[in-house]
């Protein structure tokens, strides 16, 4: 019987790299490799990484470094880069990082295996070909990440929207939407095999369009009929651009009692001049018109976020009117950053970074301050309340409890008494803090 190399991937940035990973791993099991996560005992470390902001890069630069050293202690240890980083950097990362072998982009999965014979031979190997059509639909990922509870599903790849400050349409390529049937298929046999929530994965989901003779399939029809492999299998997904989030999406979240009542729903400026500027195509009116009607038609639903503080020419009127926003939505939770200029972007190229950095700490902290505020506020209005959990797992800190999240995405530590991952609990909420909250069996 012949041994199996042993594959370590390390993934870096969004859920869509935690399901690019999963990919991976099952293209690499066709050629002998089975999956590790211990990194001294691995035969091929692939580090699949993101772009989108610089602090990003740099963890990997870090991480590159430190696998220079386990490469000379193991000479026949091949270290590959995948993902938008690859993507964006190949020629230089060749030039530099002289210890990779391998350097894959988002579309060139499936080329790993002739890719890897290349790096047997003694040369290095690089695909970072964008294609128009790549979905990697047919194949099945390998599930390394989570408890088997929960899963991911990506239904598309790439983007179209360039918002100025944004790497992902460079190094993702031109937007392209999953056979329904295939998406149906994957999430019902997660369901068989003990999943219980799948998240549905693009960079924009309200953009999901697919034609079957001439008949338009458009996302809340997807969400639909993934809702409708049982009720016990919960759904979310991620992410919702507001310039394209519907009534109609709204409407089959609220009759669906298994559609998560949780949207993402990234504002990034509270300032429609900054909006206009990041080329984000809708006003903080239009923005606020669909909190409204996401509050309207699904009411106790949560709303998150992302937020950059410090974007081009960011006034100190243009900061005021974010945090005005953030509190006029009141979040559950956000994404919270510094801008960080991302080269042959729009803004790289048209607008100087003209914020200095300690006025974007200042204001990046007085936000995540805010948040904090918003966070605490809203996991308190839950105490008292009764919520049906999905447990996910054994809490850290005692084999007596376990966590798992409610409809709203919240986190809820409870006891354990006789229940298990997998497991939907009735929960009486008791505390909180602005992270998590504490609960007891409901009677």
């Amino acid at each position: 019987m012949e041994i199996k190399k042993k594959a370590y991937i390390e993934t870096y940035g969004c859920q869509m790299n935690i399901s690019d990973s999963e990919i991976v791993a099952s293209i690499l099991e066709t050629q002998n490799y089975e999956s590790t996560t211990d990194i001294k005992a691995a035969d091929l470390i692939l580090l699949n990484t993101c772009s989108i902001r610089d602090n990003a890069e740099q963890r990997v630069r870090n991480r590159l470094n430190e696998l220079h050293a386990l490469k000379r202690k193991h000479p026949g240890l091949v270290i590959g880069l995948l993902g938008c980083m690859a993507e964006r950097l190949k020629d230089k990362l060749l030039e530099e990082e002289r210890h990779i072998d391998l350097i894959v982009g988002p579309d060139g999965y499936r080329q790993l295996p002739q890719l890897l014979e290349q790096v047997e031979s003694g040369q290095k190997a690089i695909n970072v070909l964008l294609s128009a059509d790549e979905t990697y639909a047919d194949i099945n990922p390998v599930r390394t990440s989570g408890s088997g509870v929960t899963a991911f599903i990506s239904i598309m790849r790439g983007c179209e929207n360039f918002c100025a400050y944004c790497v992902v349409p460079y190094t993702r390529g031109k937007e392209r939407s999953r056979n329904p049937q295939t998406i149906v298929k994957e999430a019902r046999e997660l369901f068989e095999q003990g999943f219980r929530e799948v998240t549905l994965l693009g960079q924009n989901v309200n953009s999901y369009h697919w034609e079957e003779n001439g008949i338009p399939i458009e996302f809340p029809a997807l969400l639909e009929d993934v809702a409708s492999i049982d009720p016990l299998l919960r759904v979310r997904f991620a992410t919702s651009h507001p310039k394209d989030i519907s009534d109609d999406l709204l409407e089959v979240i609220a009759t669906n009692k298994n559609i998560c009542k949780s949207i993402h729903l990234p504002i990034q400026s509270g300032s429609t001049r900054v909006l206009q500027m990041m080329k984000r195509s809708y006003t903080r009116e239009w923005y606020m018109d669909r909190i409204a009607a996401i509050r309207r038609i699904i009411p106790g639903c949560a709303v998150t976020t992302d937020i950059i503080a410090g974007f081009c020419s960011e006034t100190e009127e243009d900061h005021q009117d974010t945090i005005s926003a953030m509190r006029e939505v009141g979040y559950d939770y956000a994404y919270m950053f510094k801008y960080s200029e991302r080269p042959n972007t729009a803004a790289a190229k048209k607008y100087p970074d003209d914020v200095e950095e300690e006025v974007k700490s200042r204001r990046l902290d007085e936000i995540i301050s805010l948040q904090q505020e918003l966070s605490l506020k809203s996991n308190k209005s839950e105490i008292g309340k009764e919520f049906e959990v999905l447990a996910e797992g054994v809490s850290k800190r005692s084999d007596q409890q376990l966590f798992g999240r409610t409809s709203q995405n919240k986190v809820v530590v409870f006891p354990r008494d006789s229940y298990n991952p997998g497991d939907y609990v009735t929960v009486k909420i008791i505390s909180c803090t602005a992270a998590t909250l504490r609960g007891e069996l409901a009677e």
